[in-house]
């Protein structure tokens, strides 16, 4: 009893409970704040560990030494009155100050700094790939580092439960870059997978980590020393490890995705890695040179089913890059996917190309819709699919809320693709709703300010809320910045609106000329024509467009460009051939 009365009498246990309140005071700034302004973790468990060092050191010092008038001294040297209560009350009012202080704090984390700083609505099982090192000599390895990311990416996106993100939004990262927890807020992942790659010969090191990018914590790391006839497996382990660590339970057929080895060939692996390589680079001179590695690949073994994938997806986009016309390509994309599929029914590359060519070729709508939610199952994390299944077949079937719904989920797992930005502002438009369509064009723009799709894409926006001088700005921005035909015909459509016809003129003869060079859409021509009040040949060009086969006429039921067009009998004969009205479940609005 006389220790405890002279811890007492030496305030001891008035300094042990300042110290403990104030500490802990200090833990919550530390470990609340500090994150919000990306301030290193190792610099929180420093404070903390500070603070417990010091608390012994405070109570030592606290029987040591006494605070008096004339300064600190021994207390062994004052002579402290035993039992005297003392009127101050200072110490209670430290606790009660330091105790609202930090429940302040932590409300203000819990609504606050917290909620700025990570989205609450981040799934746990949700991971970027970043792209991997490439540590080899040969610079030119850089296709194969590149190609493991890829493969790694591909086998976790097939997971249900998952959500993955692309691989277009992760490639503007470097591997093991500085403050992850703002990459992961920006891609709105939990997780962080990075890793390098060093090719020597035959030999291939492949070191890999997995991170809680919130906290900063390595939940897995490994390190493989294979050849290169292994590489599948190594592959295959690291989705493994990755799907374990963050506590999945993968069914029967998620197991085999992520096992799978698509080839026994080695060099054939090789050929596809080098196509896809050229094939992410999305230019035409990229995508036929993408397609001699495909070619290559496929010659090396027949049933290598991802190599026939690979041509489709390069065939289908082509016309799209100033390739031949659809008429020319489309054929060979079909070919291409139906032999991936002979070869392996559960690929999910060639389920979308069919099902963006049923939609823009074969307007057998149905058949995309079956093909694209076939895609969606097998890879509920295929961006791709989402994108074409939103813009191409639901929007063309006027069911315009699935199919923002669909866009909204492509920019969810490739949310910083200038792509799937822009598009989702042209569903917008689409469904009339032109203030988001306004704004999500901006907001595309804020992002790269030369993406010219996303300018002619404002300039439709602003167009359709009535500011023509505004849209011809956008359009000709566009025509600035890229030769693609069709922002020049809206170019022309919008001078032919405003009142000046010769320079309509003008242009819609620059675009007769370029087609006898390369392909321009007859939806192009049928704009600018009915733009200047030509309706019988607004009309031929239209009816051209679908005996071409050609993937314009089938939004011609939501297109607002073509709204004065409806009601026309030569027009709803049309539209009736492209998308029967007993399939066009949600009219939009005029």
């Amino acid at each position: 009893m006389n220790f405890f009365s002279e811890l007492k009498r030496r305030s001891v246990y008035k300094v042990a409970v300042a110290y403990a309140i104030v500490g802990w005071l200090i833990v919550q700034i530390a470990t609340q704040v500090f994150p919000f302004f990306e301030i290193p973790n190792w610099a929180v468990r420093l404070v903390v560990l500070v603070i417990v060092i010091g608390f012994p050191i405070a109570i030592v010092l606290a029987w040591a030494f006494e605070l008096t008038p004339e300064g600190i001294k021994l207390t062994e040297d004052v002579d402290l009155p035993v039992g005297k209560k003392t009127k101050s009350r200072v110490w209670i009012y430290i606790v009660i100050v330091g105790a609202a202080l930090s429940l302040g704090l932590f409300f203000l984390a819990r609504y606050g700094f917290r909620n700025a700083a990570t989205s609450p609505e981040v799934p746990a099982k949700s991971i970027a790939v970043l792209p991997f090192d490439n540590l080899s000599r040969d610079p030119d390895n850089a296709y194969f580092a590149e190609g493991i990311q890829d493969e790694i990416l591909t086998r976790l996106s097939k997971l249900a439960d998952f959500k993955v993100i692309s691989r277009t939004s992760t490639q503007q990262f470097k591997s093991s870059p500085q403050h992850l927890p703002q990459i992961a807020r920006q891609l709105g992942v939990m997780h962080i997978l990075e890793g390098s790659v060093q090719r020597a010969g035959d030999q291939v090191r492949v070191n890999v980590q997995l991170i809680k990018a919130s906290t900063d914590a390595h939940l897995w790391a490994d390190s493989y020393d294979r050849r290169m006839t292994d590489i599948f497996g190594v592959e295959s382990d690291i989705a493994q490890k990755v799907a374990d660590s963050l506590q999945a339970t993968l069914t029967g057929p998620e197991q085999h995705a992520i096992t799978a080895r698509p080839t026994e060939n080695a060099e054939a692996h090789q050929l596809y890695l080098k196509g896809r390589f050229f094939w992410n680079k999305r230019t035409m001179k990229d995508f036929k040179t993408a397609i001699s590695y495909f070619e290559q690949a496929a010659k090396a073994d027949p049933k290598y089913a991802v190599a026939y994938a690979g041509m489709a997806d390069a065939y289908v986009l082509l016309p799209f890059y100033g390739g031949d016309a659809p008429a020319a390509l489309f054929p060979k994309a079909k070919e291409m996917a139906m032999k991936a599929l002979a070869l392996d029914p559960n690929l999910p590359e060639p389920h979308a190309t069919l099902g963006l060519l049923h939609a823009s070729s074969d307007f057998d709508f149905p058949a995309s819709v079956r093909e694209l939610e076939r895609a969606i199952e097998l890879d509920p994390n295929y961006v791709t699919a989402h994108h074409w299944l939103g813009l191409s077949t639901l929007t063309s079937l006027g069911q315009l809320d699935r199919a923002i719904i669909e866009m909204k989920r492509a920019v969810e797992l490739d949310p910083l693709s200038v792509i799937m930005n822009s598009d989702l502002g042209t569903t917008y438009w689409y469904a009339r709703r032109d203030k988001e369509a306004v704004a999500q064009s901006r907001k595309t723009l804020a992002m790269d300010e030369t993406a010219y799709y996303a300018h002619f894409g404002l300039g439709q926006a602003l167009e359709a809320s009535g500011d023509l001088p505004a849209a011809i700005a956008e359009y000709e921005k566009a025509t600035q910045l890229d030769d693609d035909p069709y922002p020049l015909a809206l170019l022309a459509a919008a001078k032919a609106k405003a009142g000046q016809r010769e320079a309509a003129l003008t242009i819609l003869k620059q675009l007769e000329t370029t087609a006898k060079q390369r392909y321009v859409p007859d939806y192009s021509f049928a704009l600018i024509h009915l733009a200047l009040g030509e309706k019988d040949q607004a009309l031929q060009w239209l009816e051209s467009s679908y005996q071409k086969r050609q993937p314009d006429v089938n939004t011609m039921r939501v297109d607002p460009y073509l709204q004065s067009l409806h009601g026309d009998p030569r027009f709803e004969t049309l539209a009736e051939k492209v998308v029967p009205e007993r399939q066009f479940t949600s009219p939009v609005p005029k």
